[in-house]
C-alpha cells in the first residue's frame, strides 16, 4: 500500500499546526518546512478546510491552524478523506475493473479486511499522538521565535 502525496501532505500540515498550537501559520511556511509545492499544499488545505480540520483565515494576518484539539482529530478520519476516492486495487472498482477473477477470487475480501484494519489501527491515533512530546517534529516544523513575535505584534496592533 502507498499513500497518496495528498494524505502525506495532510499529515504534514496538521502536524505543523499542532506543533504550533494556537498560532496561525501561513501556507507558504508550511510548504517551505515540509518540502513541499506551494500549490500541492494549498490544494491539501483546502480539503482539510472543508472537513473540518483545520479553519483559514484571510488578511494581512490570515493563515490557518487547527479547527479543533489535536486529540480530537483521529489520523484515520484524515486518511479516509484523502485515499477513500483511490480504490486499493483495480477490482475494488466496478466501472474499471477488468480483472477475469473477480468473480471468483478469494484475495478480494481479505484485502478489503486488511484495508479495513489499517484505518482501524489509524482510528486509534490522533494528531496529538503525534506530536505532544515529539521534540524533534516540533524543531522541524516550530515557526521561528521572532516570526512569533512580529505575528504577536501584528495582533495586538
Amino acid at each position: 500500500m502507498r499513500l497518496t502525496t495528498k494524505t502525506n501532505l495532510a499529515a504534514r500540515i496538521l502536524m505543523a499546526c499542532a506543533v504550533n498550537e494556537g498560532l496561525t501559520l501561513r501556507s507558504a511556511e508550511i510548504a517551505q518546512a515540509c518540502n513541499a509545492s506551494l500549490n500541492h499544499l494549498l490544494q491539501v488545505v483546502n480539503a482539510l478546510q472543508a472537513h473540518g480540520f483545520i479553519e483559514t483565515l484571510r488578511g494581512r494576518s490570515g493563515g490557518l491552524r487547527l479547527a479543533r484539539p489535536a486529540a480530537q482529530i483521529s489520523m484515520g478520519d484524515v486518511f479516509r478523506v484523502f485515499e477513500a476516492g483511490t480504490p486499493f486495487a483495480e477490482c475494488f472498482d466496478p466501472e474499471t475493473n477488468t480483472c477475469p477473477l473477480s468473480a471468483t477470487c478469494r484475495l478480494r475480501g481479505y484485502v478489503a479486511r486488511a484495508v479495513e484494519a489499517f484505518y482501524h489501527e489509524l482510528d486509534m491515533v490522533t494528531l496529538a499522538d503525534l506530536t505532544r512530546g515529539n521534540c524533534g517534529l516540533a524543531a522541524l516544523l516550530a515557526v521561528p521565535d521572532s516570526l512569533r513575535r512580529n505575528c504577536a505584534e501584528i495582533a495586538s496592533a
